[in-house]
């Protein structure tokens, strides 16, 4: 087993290359946007930065599954932000104390399905979704959450021609 990837060895210019416009392009659109809100939907935008950068020419790193994604999981988090708080009119107990968890669970599931039949399959998207079910649904942070994908969307477009697929 190697310690070091191949391609690494090949092209070590390369590789801290994009490390390091993956890190200021992260920086100038979270100091622009003043992104300094929830930790899950902060850590689902690493998570898609990091696919956007190490495969700029994959599959997986097109505005399709980026941008796709976002709104997909954007959307099934509303949905079930809407559920967890119409649970609370239902006399049932237990479904108060387990509504969170039902609505988190309903929004992993429920990104993961409506991505992959409309095929937008991106899964920070669906860490998305459950971070703005759990701190409840906030229209701000969505709105910026997509905004900022859309951001590295096109960050990743335009430098696309200088990068390499790392993965």
């Amino acid at each position: 087993m190697k310690w070091l990837d191949e391609k690494f060895l090949k092209h070590p210019k390369q590789y801290l290359g994009q490390s390091m416009l993956m890190i200021i392009s992260f920086f100038l659109i979270l100091f622009a946007l003043d992104l300094f809100t929830d930790g899950i939907v902060v850590a689902s935008l690493g998570a898609s930065g990091f696919i956007a950068f190490t495969g700029p020419h994959t599959h997986s790193s097109h505005p399709r599954f980026l941008v796709g994604g976002y709104l997909t999981g954007i959307f099934t988090a509303f949905l079930c932000t809407q559920l967890m708080n119409s649970l609370r009119m239902v006399p049932f107990e237990a479904l108060h104390q387990n509504g969170i968890a039902l609505a988190g669970a309903l929004a992993v599931g429920g990104s993961m399905f409506l991505m992959v039949i409309f095929n937008t399959e991106h899964p920070p998207a669906s860490a998305l979704a459950l971070g703005l079910v759990i701190d409840g649904f906030q229209p701000m942070t969505a709105l910026i959450a997509f905004v900022t994908i859309v951001l590295l969307s096109l960050t990743k477009h335009f430098l696309k021609p200088y990068m390499i697929n790392l993965l």
